[in-house]
């Protein structure tokens, strides 16, 4: 029984957080902008995860170089 709620919430959690996304889906799509809306939001978070990424390697060759990295 308890996990058959856990599941519900879950899946409850996820219908609110998508709700944005429905409305693009249903509303924004029909127009002549929502192609573009779309891909936009997807160029969004390709530049958000290039940057997160470069700053993640920026930081593993800092350490690297100050040979405080630890390797265990």
């Amino acid at each position: 029984m308890l996990g058959l709620n856990i599941f519900r919430l879950i899946g409850e959690v996820f219908q609110v957080l998508f709700i944005p996304f429905e409305w693009i889906r249903t509303s924004l799509a029909k127009s002549s902008a929502g192609w573009w809306t779309s891909n936009a939001i997807n160029w969004f978070f390709l530049f958000i995860l290039i940057a997160l990424l470069s700053y993640w390697i920026s930081q593993a060759l800092k350490f690297k170089r100050e040979g405080t990295e630890d390797r265990a």
